[in-house]
């Protein structure tokens, strides 16, 4: 039997390729050599355990917005035009994989790391992340008490603080000033705005409001948006001293209390 003979063959179409599926069927394999032998400095594997956590609902929901399952090969990209949440991510993770960088096409600078990680895939599958997940992710399977970090990954990721000061009505007056708050999220999903409107409404009473939009493309797009009372409330759960997040976004937050 020659080399390469079962190329283009399968299990439905060759008995000697079924009776070896059916033997490794069920099978976990180990790795012989320690990862600490292997010359790999710059692979490893995940340390952080496949469980909730509030680093692990994090990486959740940075994946959620900025992360992609690779189909087939079982690999997870994380990409975002901070640098520092890249880093982040692995960091949480306990991983060295190196974090690269490619021009986009409008000029700009967007950094990407892409590792192989079976278990950590399935995992993510089991709590609700999706390949091609933009227009289908629904609800994540978190529990409440994980809730925050999961929601400041989605922020993170694919949302925005923004808080400005006007000054209204120069010509009467210049001591008038208004200043608005806003916490928005966005996702392409509209199944996904509606459960994280629902859990933030069920576990802190927020009220939001959901804005629909179409792309360029012609796809629908949703902003899930939290007015100032609310976010007075739900950004300082989302960044306690400490928390790991995008420090820019936080800045915004510690801005407001300073002046408030």
């Amino acid at each position: 039997m020659g080399k390469g003979w079962a190329k283009g063959l399968t299990a439905k179409t060759d008995p000697r390729i079924a009776r070896a599926a059916a033997a490794h069927r069920g099978k976990q394999y180990v790795r012989r050599t320690p990862p600490e032998l292997c010359r790999w400095p710059l692979a490893g594997l995940t340390a952080l355990p496949l469980a909730w956590s509030n680093d692990m609902a994090y990486i959740v929901g940075l994946t959620a917005t900025d992360g992609c399952l690779i189909t087939g090969r079982r690999a997870i990209n994380f990409k975002s035009g901070d640098r520092q949440l890249v880093e982040t991510y692995l960091r949480l993770l306990g991983r060295k994989n190196r974090v690269k960088s490619h021009r986009t096409k409008k000029g700009g600078v967007v950094y990407y790391t892409q590792f192989h990680d079976s278990a950590l895939y399935q995992w993510f599958r089991s709590v609700g992340l999706t390949p091609r997940k933009s227009l289908t992710i629904g609800a994540l399977d978190v529990p409440d008490i994980f809730l925050m970090p999961l929601v400041r990954g989605l922020l993170d990721g694919d949302g925005s603080i923004i808080n400005e000061v006007y000054r209204a009505d120069r010509r009467r007056r210049n001591d008038y000033y208004w200043e608005y708050l806003i916490t928005s999220f966005n996702s392409a999903s509209g199944k996904h705005i509606a459960w994280l409107q629902g859990v933030l409404g069920r576990v802190l009473n927020l009220k939001g409001s959901v804005q629909e939009t179409t792309t360029t493309a012609g796809n629908p797009y949703f902003e899930l948006r939290y007015a100032k009372a609310a976010s007075s409330i739900l950004l300082p759960l989302l960044y306690p001293s400490g928390a790991p997040c995008l420090e820019r976004k936080r800045e915004i937050w510690n801005a407001y209390v300073s002046r408030h």
